[in-house]
Formats: structure tokens, sequence, C-alpha cells
């Protein structure tokens, strides 16, 4: 259709011409009302924000020498995180020459990361960094 033809039929019922694949040969136009056009897209674009959920980075922190009472207390605290969608970041910290016993404290985490095995999948292994060996922990989808 003429571009002049495609105006007048838009005039005609009050509505815009708007330009859909302007690359495309030869480009294709459409019909619409373009003012409504903008306002559904941004409802829609809304509606998705509000279902969206934001992954974050929570942390549990420890040291080797835990008791059994607390380190459960981390578990728990841990699950609940995975349990939300959230990551956990599990850091155990090491003071004076605690540094020395890093097999303890690696030991600790991979118990950890065995009792929360059906919730979460180890992103990454424990490493040692500075003062703190960290693991990453993902909630497993389901």
């Amino acid at each position: 259709m003429a571009l002049r033809d495609a105006l007048r039929a838009a005039a005609e019922r009050n509505l815009d011409l708007v330009e859909v694949a302007p690359t495309a040969r030869p480009p294709v136009c459409r019909i619409m009302d373009f003012g409504r056009y903008k306002y559904e897209q941004s409802k829609r674009d809304r509606e998705a924000r509000k279902r969206q959920h934001i992954v974050s980075i929570k942390e549990v922190r420890m040291t080797p020498k835990i008791e059994d009472h607390d380190y459960d207390v981390k578990v728990k605290n841990a699950e609940k995180f995975l349990r939300e969608g959230d990551k956990v970041k599990v850091s155990v910290r090491f003071r004076g020459r605690e540094i020395v016993h890093t097999d303890i404290a690696q030991r600790l985490l991979r118990e950890m990361a065995a009792t929360l095995s059906e919730v979460c999948i180890m992103e990454r292994e424990p490493r040692v960094e500075g003062r703190h060996m960290i693991m990453i922990l993902t909630p497993r989808q389901e």
C-alpha cells in the first residue's frame, strides 16, 4: 500500500500508522492506537518486574572451633536462606594460629555441603582467601 493511502486509512479510523519493521523491504507498518499500545507495554513491564526474584548472597560465618549446637544453628540458617532462593556464602574465619588447621575447616564446610545436599549445589569448592576459607552454595532448581 502506498504511504499516502496508509496515512489516509489511519486518519479515517482515528488511529496511528506505526512502522513495525523498518529494515524489511518494503517497510512494514501497522495501523494501531499507539498511546494504548505504549500503556499496555508499560503495564506488562510492571507485572514482569513484580514477579522477578533478585538472588542475593547471604553469608554464614563460623570458626574452626565451632560447637555442635552452634553448627546446627548455622546449618539451619543456611537451609532457610537456600529455601528462600538465595545463594549462601559459608565462611570459616581463622584467628591466630588456627590458619595452620585448614583441614578442620575444609572438613566442616564439606560436612555442611553434604548435610544440605538435598536443597543445594556447591557452586564453589572450599578455598582459602586470606584468613578465611570460603564456599558458595546455590539453591537446587526444582
